[in-house]
């Protein structure tokens, strides 16, 4: 049960991602954005 939450806790961070990948215009924008997916990432895996 645990690894389905994991799997669709990494889905949505991936498909949140994604998506503000693609609303960002600025490398700066990008680097923010990879940051909060990788915080929301360590999040979901504690």
């Amino acid at each position: 049960m645990k690894l389905v939450f994991r799997l669709a806790a990494l889905a949505l961070v991936a498909a949140l991602a994604l998506t503000s990948l693609s609303a960002c215009n600025t490398v700066r924008g990008v680097g923010k954005d990879v940051e909060r997916a990788g915080e929301a990432l360590q999040k979901s895996t504690n």
